[in-house]
């Protein structure tokens, strides 16, 4: 009997051990999960949370990498942004004193100081479109571009500008924005897009012929075509002139000719340029045109070259004909330029406005994926302290008992 009786409290010690193990581990746990904040701290403990924990982080940190590099892209176009700003305050002063030059009192010496103000905001303004960010890339370089991206005159001299890079705007996408602006559309004139044209006039003896700023129509049409435009004769009769001139395209004669074209005396004389029978360009004439005035119309290639060519143009007149004419001309290319320039530089603040939505759809992004990775991992800490009190109030019985077992007396024992 006493046999059985000792195998009895033996089982009753070790039962009391085991339930002590395990309620001690069981506050153990709860007590890590409380000091983590997490109901999971191993995959162990629920392999399903866990995955979807450990996803929503890889998300997390791909949205923080993305942000970083939004926020390089979104300072470089800030950059591009403010370099615009600053071309177009240089163009603006420039713009101003090619006004001022054309004060019909000024002496050929003041026309020269002029033009030097002039050539020294030119240099400054080729400096600021050849801008770099902080890695050395031009910011107006387009889809790519050499270091400098702006570049001329070409050999040989003239007012050519070129473009040292592939033409376009980078695509922006869901997550990123464009590092660079496209400055042939800022800077650089196209001819059917732009249509600027630029009137040189060759004067013959006794003339003081001035031509207005050129319009074009029809750009596809015209297609960037340069004319020529020879007056043979001028009369005036009745209140009237009347002007007979000859048209040549890319130097091939305009068939037709010659032309006419007639205003009251002392009006500005319409010339309008057709081209398969629609009109393409048209220009006024004033002064005192006269037979042997030769007109030169050509596309213009760049603001740089506009504000090159009013350079030479006021430097080198050497009376207010001259003047007038290089003023005119210039005016009208330097505003089509400012154009070109606003425009790009209200695309750089849409890009910039498309960085703010961006940040905001990804921090919403992270806020609804912390929320995911917080449901599969975080604890309810109302819930894990009620738990954690439960099981230590548990353990506390389980040491009790334990000690009622450990308190058998030796005949208890021997029995």
């Amino acid at each position: 009997m006493s046999n059985f009786q000792r195998i009895g409290t033996a089982n009753m010690f070790d039962s009391a051990l085991r339930n002590l193990s395990a309620r001690q581990k069981t506050v153990a746990d709860l007590q890590e999960n409380l000091t983590s904040g997490k109901r999971v701290v191993r995959a162990s403990d629920d392999p399903v949370a866990a995955a979807q924990a450990e996803r929503a982080l890889t998300r997390i940190s791909r949205i923080q990498a993305e942000q970083r590099q939004l926020e390089v892209q979104r300072g470089a176009i800030a950059l591009a942004e403010s370099t615009l700003g600053d071309a177009v305050g240089l163009v603006q002063e420039m713009r101003q004193l090619v006004v001022a030059a054309g004060n019909g009192t000024l002496k050929p010496e003041d026309r020269k100081t002029y033009a030097n103000q002039l050539t020294s905001l030119r240099d400054q303004f080729n400096e600021v479109i050849n801008r770099k960010d902080t890695n050395g890339v031009p910011l107006l370089g387009a889809l790519g571009s050499a270091l400098k991206a702006f570049a001329g005159p070409l050999l040989g001299g003239g007012a050519n500008y070129r473009f040292d890079g592939l033409p376009g705007q980078a695509a922006s996408g869901g997550t990123d924005i464009a590092t660079a602006l496209d400055g042939h559309a800022a800077l650089m004139f196209d001819a059917v897009r732009d249509g600027v044209y630029t009137a040189g006039v060759t004067r013959a003896p006794g003339s003081s012929l001035v031509t207005s700023a050129i319009n074009t129509s029809n750009r596809q049409t015209l297609g960037g075509a340069a004319y020529e435009l020879q007056i043979g004769n001028v009369t005036t009769a009745g209140g009237s002139t009347q002007v007979e001139y000859s048209l040549t395209k890319n130097g091939v004669a305009v068939p037709g000719g010659p032309f006419t074209a007639s205003a009251a005396t002392g009006q500005p004389v319409p010339i309008t340029v057709q081209d398969g029978g629609v009109d393409v360009l048209s220009l006024t004439l004033t002064g005192t045109p006269a037979a042997g005035d030769k007109v030169q119309l050509a596309p213009s290639s760049s603001l740089m070259g506009t504000l090159d060519s009013a350079i030479r143009g006021i430097a080198a007149a050497a009376h207010t004909v001259d003047a007038a004419q290089a003023i005119g001309q210039a005016l009208a290319g330097i505003d089509a330029g400012m154009e070109r320039l606003h425009n790009m530089r209200g695309y750089a603040g849409e890009l910039l406005g498309r960085a703010d939505r961006i940040a905001s759809d990804q921090e919403t992004r992270s806020i609804q994926l912390e929320g995911d990775r917080s449901r599969a991992e975080d604890l309810d800490m109302v819930k894990g302290i009620s738990d954690f009190q439960n099981a230590h109030v548990g353990y506390q019985a389980a040491l009790q008992s334990y000690a009622q077992v450990q308190k058998l007396s030796l005949l208890d024992f021997m029995r």
